[in-house]
Order: structure tokens, then sequence, then C-alpha cells
């Protein structure tokens, strides 16, 4: 069961939705985290026992910290609690990567020993639940949030189907609340939910499922392509991963505002980025925010960073000091963040690649503010933002082109292929004409609502007040939109979501 399949949509939400809302309110909580284990359980079977053992162990170490008086018990206590839930996610996720490239180093250095590897079975979602679970016991460390004492709470905010698969991560204080609260079921809460679901199956089923044909032709295929179809191939697959996963975050979000529940938002017009650290500021972000409170900011304060900065400062000036604080605080969530996504070489370069990217332009700042004050270039000039917001497209393509090659020799190969002579045609890639054209308008409908957010001209108050012959228009274009262009049927493959695998 996935939250874009017919499972999920016409029988496992209305169903839930119509218990819910007929149980009285003191067993609504019983409702919703029988209903998140039932949904984990379905594509994880009895993996979900992880997910108990997760809730019980944080629990238990959330009290803990709070009945510690002595602040280095604290500290041990978070130290043990961080590093077994990082243990367990590390064991399954990672294991048999280290086991596999230990393996060859030892064997290159002639020795006989070999790892051998392990038949793990890891369960869905553990990334995102790991990590809210880490901010639950770091919060409560940091005396944010009170420890939890009622073990359902907890269980819901960990458990809550719609987040399970692939967030957002939120943090307790967000979302515990008002899960918790069970409040009756609203007439408006369903209808802004059903909008934003559509909105999301819209951008899935129409755009980014089409998108795949193309992308996993020329990506499993790349030797037999080069020039402008590897970099259109690299765009399109840009473009199916925003679709794709922001339409999933839109099905997810919609289907918490149902039951009243407002989940983070986790994209924000990324592409209308001015450079990579605003790219990140709005794509994905609660894992980026996630990584900036429980990494940045605590390698910011810790004592080499405050060293250096002393240090740096005395021998080195402003800028180089800036430079080597950012460059240690940047590289273990840069690291962390490709790790995230999996156990693969071209990962971790992606998490290197955007590393020295964010580098360059904190070195590049002093340099590029001189040009900009000597030029007297205003830089909220229109042809100055297309610029800036051109580069940055350059870079993000190249980066999702690694992150999705098959591995990362893959990756330098089509990188290289670029520049090389132009071979293959895209009306050999599965689509056909009649498919690049939903595509294309798609796309151009997604973008001129990204471009009406921008500019706040458009949000969920403002579709509500169009008048009724309007707003239904839109409503049942999104309905025939999905059912006539959707990827489906024959000669369609169906996509599994991509971001469930992390």
């Amino acid at each position: 069961m996935a939250y874009h399949k017919p499972t999920y949509l016409f029988l496992f939400l209305p169903i839930l939705l119509l218990i819910y809302q007929i149980a009285p309110r003191k067993f609504r909580r019983g409702v919703l985290l029988g209903a998140g284990y039932l949904f984990f359980w379905s594509i994880s079977g009895k993996l979900v026992l992880y997910l108990i053992g997760t809730t019980i162990f944080t629990h238990y170490i959330g009290i803990c910290l709070e009945l510690q008086e002595s602040r280095k018990k604290k500290r041990l206590v978070l130290a043990g609690g961080v590093l077994l839930l990082l243990g367990v996610l590390g064991y399954l996720k990672y294991y048999n990567f280290f086991a596999e490239n230990i393996s060859r180093m030892l064997e290159a250095a002639g020795s006989g020993m070999i790892i051998p590897a392990r038949h793990l079975l890891l369960p869905i979602g553990i990334s995102f639940y790991t990590l809210q679970a880490i901010s639950y016991i770091a919060d409560v460390y940091w005396k944010k949030i009170p420890a939890e004492k009622n073990l359902m709470k907890l269980a819901l905010f960990l458990g809550f189907f719609p987040q399970i698969m692939e967030g957002p991560i939120s943090t307790y204080g967000q979302t515990a609340e008002a899960i918790f609260r069970c409040d009756p079921l609203r007439l408006e809460n369903l209808s802004s939910g059903a909008v934003r679901i559509l909105w999301g199956l819209f951008k899935k089923i129409v755009i980014a499922d089409r998108l795949y044909t193309l992308v996993q032709a020329v990506f499993d295929n790349h030797e037999n392509f080069g020039g402008v179809i590897v970099f259109i191939a690299a765009t399109a697959y840009t473009a199916q991963l925003y679709m794709e996963f922001s339409g999933c975050i839109d099905i997810v979000i919609g289907s918490a505002r149902m039951f009243g529940v407002k989940l983070p938002e986790n994209f924000r017009q990324p592409f209308a980025s001015r450079n990579a650290a605003e790219f990140w500021r709005r794509w994905h972000i609660t894992l980026g925010e996630w990584f900036k409170a429980y990494v940045f900011f605590p390698v910011s304060v810790s004592g080499p960073v405050k060293k250096w900065n002393r240090y740096g400062r005395k021998k080195f000036g402003k800028y180089i000091t800036k430079a080597g604080a950012s460059a240690m605080a940047l590289f273990p969530v840069w690291l962390g963040n490709g790790l995230w996504h999996g156990a693969r070489w071209s990962y971790i370069f992606f998490g290197m690649y955007y590393f020295a990217v964010l580098m360059a332009g904190i070195m590049a700042e002093p340099v590029r503010n001189k040009i900009i004050k000597t030029l007297h270039i205003n830089e909220d000039a229109s042809w100055f933002r297309a610029l800036q917001i051109g580069k940055t497209w350059i870079i993000i393509i190249i980066g999702e082109m690694f992150f999705r090659a098959n591995g990362l020799r893959a990756g330098i190969q089509m990188f290289q292929s670029m520049f090389g002579r132009p071979s293959g045609n895209l009306m050999t890639l599965g689509l056909d004409t009649a498919d690049y054209v939903v595509i294309l308008y798609g796309c151009a409908v997604v973008g001129l609502v990204g471009i009406l957010r921008e500019r706040n001209l458009l949000d969920g108050h403002m579709l509500r007040n169009l008048k009724l012959p309007v707003r239904w228009a839109i409503y049942y274009g999104l309905i025939l939109a999905v059912l006539i262009f959707g990827a489906y049927g024959v000669g369609y493959q169906q996509v599994d979501l991509i971001y469930a695998g992390f």
C-alpha cells in the first residue's frame, strides 16, 4: 500500500475516516495508532516491531533524561540513546555497504579475509522515524519540551500513518499535540485535504510517472546516449523527483489535514532559488531543518570550532576564519545528508558535491560582493535574478544526475558524455508526442502555481474564497486531469515512490 495507490485512496483512508468519526473521542487515539501500525505492517510486515521497539526505547530515554540531575549523566543518557538509534539504522542500512568496501580494501592489500554480506530486512520509513526519535530526545535534553509520560502519545507521534513512509520530518512540539487531541472531522479540513491530495496526484501520476519512462531509458543505458540527450534526461529526472516527492508530500499533508493535523511544509518553490544554499532552504525543508538544529548548530558551538574562531581571527582574518568554521559545521551535515539517502558512493558524492558548492559560495562571497559594488549591479533586477536562477538550475541538474546514476562511475561517465557528440533520439525513449505535450503542459501548470505562490497571490484561503463555479471548475479540472491524463494502464509501468526507499 502506498499513498498514491487505489488501496490507500479508496479503501484505507475513507474507511479510517469513517471509523475515526463514529468512534468515541477517547478511542480515536487507538484508532489512529492502530491505523499507523496497520499501514506499516501492510508494507513491512513483522518489521513493525522495529517501530514499536524504537517507540518504547525513546519513551524511556526521555523519562530517564528528565530524572537525571547531573549534567554529565544526562549527556551519557543522550549519547547512549542517540548512538543506539543510529546504531540500529546504521546496521540495517549500511552494514553490507561497508562490509563490501572493507572486503575490497583487504583484498587489494593482499589479505584473503572477506567480511560476509548479510540478508537484512529494512523497515519502511526507518530513516524518517529515527530522525524524529532523535529530535525528541534531544529536545527533552535541551528542555525545549518535557518528557512525555504517556507512551501512546509518543507512539502516535512516531507512528502517525501519513508520515511513516516519506515524512515530512516533524518535531514533537510541532505535531504531537494536534495528533493526540483527536478533534472531530470538519468539512473545511476534509475539503482542503482532498484538494491537496488531488494536487499531489496530478504531480505524481500525470507528470512524474511519465518522466520515469524517459529517465529509466537513458540512465539504465547511459552508454548509448550523449550530448543534449543526457542533459535532457538529467533535467527530466530533476523534474520527476520534484513532482513525485512534492506530490507525495501533498498527499501526506492533505491526509493529515483531514484529521485536523497540520504537518510542516516540505517544499517552497525550490526552483525559484538564486543559489544552492537557498535551494536547500526550500527543498526537503524538514530534513534541512533537522540537520540544522541537531547537527549544524551543535557543531557550530562545539569546543573545536570555538578554538578555531579564536585562533583564526588572530592569524587569518575574518573571511578565512568564517570559511573554516563553516567547513567544520557543514561537512558532517552534508556527509550525513548523502548517507541518509542510502548506502551508495553516488549518494556520498552527492552530499560532498553540495558541500563543495556551498563552500565555494562562502569563499567567493567577498569577491562577488566587490564585483557587484564596483559594477553597480542591482541584485533585484529581473535579468540578474534570472541569471542567478539559471546558474542554480545547472548546479541542481548536475547534482541530481549523479544522485540518480547507477553508481558513481556511471555518473562520471554521463557527465563526460554531456560534452561529447550528441547521440540518441527522444522519440525512441518510450514516450510519444502526446506524452511530451502532457508533460510540458503539466509542468507549465505547476510552474504557474509556483509563481503565484512565490508572489503571495495564491494559498488555500484564496482558493476557498473564489466564487463557487470557479472553485468547482478547478476541482473538476484536477479530477479529470488525473483520470484522463494519468500515466497508468496499458503501456505504463506502476512507479514506486522514490523517497520511500530512503
